[in-house]
C-alpha cells in the first residue's frame, strides 16, 4: 500500500503547488492568454503544463511548510507576482487601445461601437481592429515565448519564499499609466494632425461656399482621410508595437527587481 508522509507531502506541495501558482498568475492577467477568446478550461490547462514544466528546471526551493500561515502567505504572494507581470505587460499594450479610441474620435467613428468580451463593455470599432492587430503581432514576433522565457528567469530574481512584496513594487505599475497613455498619443499624432489638416481644410472651404452642408460632405472625407492614412502607416505599425513590447519587458523587470529579499 503507497504512503506518503506529511514530509513528503509538504515537499511535494513546495515543488509543484508555488510554482504553478506564480504561472497562473500570469496566465490570468497576461495578453493574449488572458482573453475572453481563449475557455477558462484551455487557459487552466495551459497555465498547468507551462508551471509543470517551469517547475522542473527550478532549483530546489527552501525548506517551507505549506500548512503554515506563512506558507499560505509565500502561495499568495506567487500568485501577487505572477499578477504584477501580467498586468504590466498588460497596461503598456493598452496604449494601442487609447490610440485606437483616439483615432476614431478624430475620424468621426466614436459612435461606431463593437462589444468587447474582454472589457465586458462597448468598445471602438477602430480600437477593437487596432488592438487584434496587436495581439496577432505580439504572435508573431513569438511574445508568448518571450514572456514564458521572463516568468522562467523571474524564479532567478524573486527566489519562492525568498522576498517580500512592498509598496514600491506596486507603484511601478501606478505609473505604467502614463507611459500607455503617452505611447497611445504618440502612435495617433501622425493620424490625429493628417485628419486635423483635414478639418481645416474643410472649414476653408466651408467659408468659402458656404451652401456646403459640412456634416454631409465632412463625414465621408475625413473618414476617407484617416482610413488612407491608417493604410499607409501598417507598414511601420509593427516596428512601434515591438518598441512598445519592449518597454513592457522592461517594466515587468524593474518590477521584479523593485521586490525586496526578505
Amino acid at each position: 500500500m503507497l504512503e506518503i508522509t506529511s514530509l513528503q507531502l509538504d515537499a511535494l506541495l513546495l515543488a509543484w503547488a508555488y510554482p504553478i501558482a506564480r504561472v497562473l498568475g500570469l496566465i490570468a492577467t497576461a495578453p493574449v492568454f488572458a482573453s475572453a477568446a481563449m475557455p477558462r478550461q484551455i487557459r487552466l490547462a495551459a497555465g498547468l503544463v507551462i508551471g509543470v514544466a517551469v517547475a522542473a528546471v527550478l532549483p530546489p526551493p527552501p525548506t517551507i511548510q505549506p500548512g503554515t500561515w506563512f506558507g499560505m502567505a509565500v502561495f499568495v504572494q506567487q500568485i501577487l507576482i505572477g499578477i504584477g507581470m501580467g498586468l504590466g505587460l498588460r497596461m503598456v499594450m493598452s496604449a494601442v487601445d487609447i490610440a485606437g479610441d483616439i483615432i476614431g474620435l478624430q475620424m468621426g467613428l466614436s459612435f461606431a461601437t463593437f462589444f468587447d468580451p474582454n472589457s465586458s463593455g462597448q468598445t471602438a470599432v477602430l480600437a477593437e481592429f487596432l488592438g487584434l492587430l496587436s495581439s496577432l503581432t505580439f504572435l508573431a514576433l513569438n511574445g508568448h515565448l518571450l514572456m514564458i522565457d521572463v516568468l522562467v528567469r523571474s524564479f532567478e530574481f524573486v527566489p519562492i519564499g525568498d522576498a517580500t512584496i512592498n509598496g514600491s513594487a506596486w507603484l511601478i505599475l501606478t505609473r505604467i499609466g502614463s507611459v500607455a497613455f503617452a505611447s497611445g498619443l504618440l502612435i495617433s499624432l501622425p493620424i490625429v494632425a493628417a485628419l486635423l489638416i483635414t478639418n481645416v481644410s474643410l472649414a476653408v472651404l466651408t467659408r468659402a461656399a458656404p451652401q456646403l452642408n459640412l456634416f454631409a460632405v465632412g463625414f465621408p472625407i475625413t473618414s476617407t482621410v484617416g482610413m488612407l492614412i491608417i493604410l499607409v502607416s501598417l507598414n511601420a505599425f509593427a516596428p512601434v508595437l515591438q518598441s512598445i513590447y519592449d518597454q513592457g519587458f522592461e517594466i515587468i523587470g524593474y518590477f521584479l527587481r523593485a521586490v525586496p529579499p526578505r
